[in-house]
């Protein structure tokens, strides 16, 4: 091996990539909160969610993968020991007991792209009553509505005026998405 050979490898560790890390049941926020307290960059990619709970619908946040999320690491610099003992943290992903494999620069960014994506999207699948939305498919395309309400997790409830009087339509909710 050549000089130029172990100078290279140097330079590839000094490169940071994302890596997975393994959290422990339930506990990826806390994992996350905690390695990002450490100052650690952290994705954590995750969706908002409506859910029933006593009877009402909420607004949650879940992890878009249980159980896993992203850090970014350099093999020379950063420091990889304080990982394990992080709070919420079971491991870093391995593959056949060794180091850990970092995981495609691309597949992050087009994770994160997606997540921002979301983020920014005026679609999304679920509503809140009274919200102005738009119907982007089938005979009703382009016209503005009221969403009135879920009907099923795939159906939905809105109002559309129409010869100056509200009509109550339904359709599917992926045939809806937020006005601008």
């Amino acid at each position: 091996m050549s000089d130029d050979d172990i100078r290279q490898d140097d330079a590839e560790d000094a490169v940071p990539r994302w890596y997975a890390i393994q959290c422990k049941g339930g506990e990826s926020f806390r994992a996350a909160e905690h390695l990002g307290n450490q100052g650690y960059e952290i994705f954590h990619p995750v969706l908002e969610v409506q859910k029933k709970r006593r009877g009402k619908l909420e607004w949650v946040s879940e992890p878009l993968f249980p159980y896993y999320l992203f850090i970014r690491l350099d093999r020379l610099v950063s420091n990889w020991r304080p990982i394990r003992s992080t709070r919420g943290v079971l491991k870093l992903v391995t593959f056949g007991g060794g180091m850990p494999v970092p995981v495609g620069d691309a597949l992050v960014a087009t994770l994160r792209q997606h997540a921002q994506r979301d983020q920014d999207d005026t679609g999304h699948v679920y509503f809140r009553a009274g919200e102005a939305v738009e119907i982007t498919e089938g005979p009703f395309k382009d016209l503005q509505a009221i969403f009135s309400s879920h009907k099923g997790e795939e159906r939905a409830i809105v109002l559309l005026n129409m010869l100056h009087q509200q009509q109550r339509l339904e359709m599917p909710v992926t045939q809806l998405r937020r006005r601008d």
